[in-house]
């Protein structure tokens, strides 16, 4: 990973280089380097998620005062949620800071959402911890919030919606299942399948059952316009 080229590109200068490096280090990497005593960045994204939360609840709220509680909830789930948080890299091009194992590179997972989205989350995590919350809201408020704007990020939540106005319009009824949970619980990634009269049309993942329903109302969408 060059760290200097991240830290001059973003104007973030670490005091411990190493929680950088840690941000973008996959558990595949860690794996595949036993001998050198790595960490992953699955504890970074943990406190990276609640920095993200505070960060973006405290910006919606002085952005827009005549949001109801509800409206504003709605709206930082739309950000905070794993399609966003992958955008949000992909959109900043951290996936070339990715350390990953031979094997997950191999198979494509330096474009895997999830991985984007929780590297998202632990990069936030490592600005958090070596720089403090200013400094962490200060790289959003340049880098992301920008674009953040009502409705931008509606297209996270309308797949299921979507599904369903076009169903109940042919009299049929939709329905969802989680039919399996993969990986550990503190990385727990959901499967669910999307039924019209209780046929399955749809799968999705997700690493909350949200949003796996909302993959699965997307794949069962996309074969229909096809």
């Amino acid at each position: 990973m060059d760290i200097k080229h991240f830290q001059d590109r973003f104007n973030v200068h670490f005091e411990n280089e190493s929680l950088l490096k840690q941000a973008f280090m996959h558990t595949s990497y860690v794996n595949e380097h036993r001998d050198q005593s790595l960490e992953d960045n699955e504890r970074l994204e943990f406190l990276g998620d609640a920095v993200l939360e505070l960060a973006v609840s405290q910006y919606l709220f002085r952005q827009y005062p005549h949001m109801s509680e509800g409206e504003l909830t709605k709206f930082r789930a739309n950000i905070v949620c794993e399609p966003s948080l992958e955008q949000f890299n992909r959109d900043l091009s951290l996936s070339q800071y990715l350390l990953l194992g031979k094997g997950e590179e191999a198979s494509g997972g330096r474009e895997r959402p999830a991985i984007l989205a929780d590297a998202f989350e632990a990069m936030m995590g490592a600005i958090y911890l070596d720089q403090g919350f200013e400094t962490a809201l200060s790289f959003l408020e340049t880098n992301i919030f920008p674009n953040v704007e009502p409705g931008a990020f509606s297209h996270v939540m309308d797949y299921k919606t979507k599904l369903q106005e076009s169903m109940q319009k042919e009299g049929k009824n939709v329905s969802y299942q989680i039919i399996d949970e993969l990986g550990p619980d503190h990385n727990r990634e959901f499967v669910a399948a999307c039924y019209v009269n209780d046929q399955k049309i749809g799968e999705g993942r997700g690493r909350s059952k949200k949003d796996a329903e909302q993959e699965a109302a997307n794949e069962a969408l996309q074969k229909r316009q096809s």
